[in-house]
């Protein structure tokens, strides 16, 4: 039987996630958050280039093809890269409530090996939010949504402000996204979520 942590249990006065009504419609591919992200960015030449997808409710689906960078023993996917693809994954739900969110907890079962070159599926949905915190489940599958279950991850969010970034994070991609008119004002348009 599987043993979710303290943490991660929803207090009893969590409430049922809502969808953002301008959140990305079912079907809709999410785009990377920033393009030097390692899990979803398109101008990482080593990153996990994960696609995900909008679901129905707070959900989505994403999808990542382990290649030989990935690799930790020969052939494999390094756990920490399958880690980072449920991270990447849980993360992107905070999309659909059009929320600024970080990781605070990550929980993860690796349940069986994933070959270089597979195509691991994720399913993630968020499951409860507490005020600031937001509870979250994932799954990976080898080979497509109904393949074998390969890993399996539990999250908590915590929202943040978009000054977290800016107050953090390295004054050279800090202003290179805030050059970015699109960067800037997807980042400014979480502010006004209420």
């Amino acid at each position: 039987m599987r043993g979710t942590s303290a943490a991660l249990q929803p207090p009893a006065d969590a409430t049922a996630p809502v969808r953002h009504p301008e959140a990305p419609a079912p079907g809709e591919l999410l785009g990377a958050h920033y393009g030097q992200c390692f899990g979803c960015g398109g101008e990482q030449p080593h990153g996990l280039h994960l696609e995900a997808r909008a679901g129905e409710g707070v959900s989505l689906t994403a999808e990542f093809t382990v290649k030989i960078a990935h690799q930790g023993a020969p052939g494999l996917a390094h756990g920490g890269i399958l880690a980072s693809a449920l991270d990447e994954a849980l993360g992107s739900l905070n999309w659909l409530l059009r929320t600024i969110a970080v990781t605070g907890r990550l929980e993860t079962d690796f349940v069986r090996p994933v070959p270089v070159d597979a195509v691991l599926h994720l399913q993630a949905e968020v499951t409860a939010v507490a005020g600031r915190k937001i509870y979250a489940t994932a799954t990976g599958r080898i080979g497509g949504p109904d393949g074998p279950l390969a890993v399996r991850a539990d999250a908590l969010f915590i929202e943040v402000k978009v000054d977290h970034f800016i107050d953090h994070g390295r004054q050279e991609e800090i202003q290179a996204a805030m050059d970015d008119p699109d960067q800037f004002r997807r980042a400014r348009a979480f502010e006004v979520n209420p």
